[in-house]
């Protein structure tokens, strides 16, 4: 008998054991890191942040928590699984303060709320003296087919807004708030003679003198296109026909030759003298 209450004590032990160890903790996550995907943003750059975590419990629901210049809390719902999410703070003005810091609550119902991390937007001082007309196409059929391209030599975006263009003298461009050339890249001014939104509101021809400039928003000359002579006027003097583009090559350095057109793309590495074009 005393055998049989022995192995019973023992059995039911074993079973009190077995139950403590199956007890799930229940406590809050760990945020492990905190992490941001461009260390110096500038206006132009959405900020992904990721977020780690440890914990016996999942995460149930994880957000990200940010405010713009001390405002009131703007909220993003962080995805991912397992143990790492991420989410997104849209681009800001340049200048703006933003504040952020992520929470987690697991399936236990507990939040953890991470120390609170800040960056200041800062866009680099534009550097105007590096645009650069790069590629200019009047050969088309049509106006809706002819363009004006511009070149970014800097290794930083350039916002457009108030770069001027003027053909033959005359304001025929302005640039707008949202328009930017990323760090040695190419924009595009589709258009002339209005037949597109943002085209040139002068069209400009292939066989026929013409003088583009380029200004910066403070009205200082950056670069221009000259072929042939004004005389009477611009526009005045017939040439012989082009059939290509005239195309900076190298990109933006490069002197004007006549080349098959690439618009809103780097130019061809290689084309023809124009002996008409005032380098």
């Amino acid at each position: 008998m005393k055998t049989i209450k022995y192995m019973l004590v023992l059995a039911t032990m074993s079973l009190m054991a077995a139950c403590v160890e199956d007890e799930v903790y229940e406590g809050p996550s760990n945020i492990d890191s905190v992490t941001a995907d461009v260390a110096a943003p500038t206006s132009n750059d959405a900020v992904t942040v990721s977020a780690t975590f440890s914990g016996l419990q999942a995460p149930k629901t994880v957000t990200l928590s940010y405010t713009l210049n001390g405002g009131s809390a703007n909220e993003v719902a962080m995805t991912g699984n397992g143990t790492t999410y991420t989410g997104v703070i849209p681009a800001q003005a340049d200048g703006t303060t933003v504040k952020y810091t992520v929470t987690v609550v697991n399936e236990a119902g507990y939040a953890t709320t991470s120390p609170e991390r800040e960056y200041v937007v800062g866009d680099p001082p534009t550097d105007f003296t590096k645009l650069r007309l790069n590629e200019l196409y009047g050969a088309a059929d049509t106006d809706e087919g002819k363009f004006i391209e511009l070149y970014n030599m800097s290794e930083f975006p350039i916002k457009l807004k108030g770069i001027t263009i003027n053909k033959d003298e005359k304001l025929s461009w302005t640039g707008i708030e949202g328009e930017v050339i990323p760090a040695h890249g190419v924009f595009a001014i589709i258009g002339a003679k209005g037949t597109t939104e943002r085209g040139i509101s002068s069209g400009f021809s292939n066989k026929k003198s013409v003088l583009i400039e380029l200004f910066d928003p403070s009205g200082q000359l950056i670069d221009k296109f000259q072929r042939g002579e004004k005389e009477a006027e611009w526009g005045s003097q017939s040439l012989e026909k082009v059939k290509g583009s005239w195309s900076r090559i190298p990109d933006g350095e490069g002197k004007w030759k006549i080349a098959d057109p690439t618009c809103g793309e780097k130019n061809a590495t290689a084309g023809e003298d124009d002996a008409t074009i005032v380098q």
